[in-house]
């Protein structure tokens, strides 16, 4: 595993639309444990692949609430619902955070490392942060949002 270099705002492989993973292949593993790693040492809580430089749709996420890392690859949001205003930061933002509106429920749909599809239901941090990863895969920012 390693450390990789997380992209910061300005550069533009944050601004644009990630593909599908077609296939989990041993990189796309590998990928996804550098990814992880990369998240930890920067102490956050969530981390998507544009944020490495890597146009896919993943990310990760460990919100610290006794799940551990969650994997979403080709994640889909089926569902949200009523709203919450928190502040958000961002490791491709580093030194700001803003207050952001969210949704407070989603529902998602996504592949696991292993190939699995799995549907999540979540609410409130773990929630937002579904809704933050996913905007990278689409291009956005969580600046984008700040009125």
């Amino acid at each position: 595993m390693a450390i990789r270099n997380i992209r910061t705002n300005g550069d533009e492989v944050l601004r644009k639309q990630c593909k599908n993973v077609k296939e989990i292949t041993p990189r796309t593993i590998k990928l996804i444990k550098d990814m992880a790693e990369t998240m930890y040492e920067a102490d956050g809580v969530g981390l998507a692949a544009p944020q490495v430089g890597i146009l896919q749709r993943i990310f990760v996420i460990d919100v610290y609430d006794d799940e551990g890392l969650r994997v979403f690859i080709n994640p889909e949001i089926l569902e949200v619902s009523s709203s919450q205003i928190g502040e958000e930061g961002c490791l491709s933002v580093p030194g700001e955070s803003f207050e952001v509106e969210r949704a407070n429920y989603v529902k998602v749909k996504a592949f696991n490392e292993k190939g699995q599809e799995f549907i999540l239901e979540a609410t409130e941090l773990l929630a937002r942060a579904i809704l933050h990863e996913n905007d990278h895969l689409n291009g956005k920012l969580f600046i984008d949002y700040v009125k």
